[in-house]
């Protein structure tokens, strides 16, 4: 059976850390100067707050999800731990794409960055998730039947 650490490589987990780290950085220097620079209208401005909110939620469950598979690596938690849904990838709700549509474009390649992101994280974490069942199912049938007996 396929092991469900070999999708993520040490060198992907700190390549994909250091792009949500850089975002995040990115991110929130771009909506403070945008709402501190009165380049929005007050009819666009809380929608850019909200989105803002969507942008660093996505980015930090992200940079979670990433510290936990970091962890795992490293022998700080268990596989069992990891794949439970405390540690899963947490959920964060998709961009208005209307309003964003009104962004700055400096904002909109930053709202699309943190969503491509975050949605790549979601198909390693099913991925991982899927394997890792399909792995411990006989294992759990075997222990099963031993007990039985």
């Amino acid at each position: 059976m396929e092991n469900p650490r070999l999708e993520l490589t040490p060198l992907l987990i700190d390549s994909l850390y250091t792009e949500a780290l850089v975002l995040a950085d990115e991110a929130r220097h771009c909506f403070d100067r945008s709402q501190a620079n009165g380049q929005l209208s007050s009819e666009i401005s809380v929608a850019f707050s909200c989105e803002s909110l969507k942008v660093t939620t996505r980015l930090m469950h992200s940079i979670a999800w990433l510290l936990n598979q970091k962890a795992l690596r490293a022998g700080e938690i268990s596989d069992e731990d990891a794949h439970s849904d405390s540690l899963d990838l947490g959920y964060a709700p998709v961009s208005d794409a209307a309003q964003v549509k009104r962004f700055p474009p400096e904002a909109r390649a930053l709202i699309a960055a943190s969503e491509e992101l975050y949605f790549r994280l979601q198909r390693f974490s099913k991925k991982m998730r899927t394997a890792a069942t399909s792995v411990s199912e006989p294992i759990a049938m075997r222990e099963r039947l031993r007990s039985s007996f």
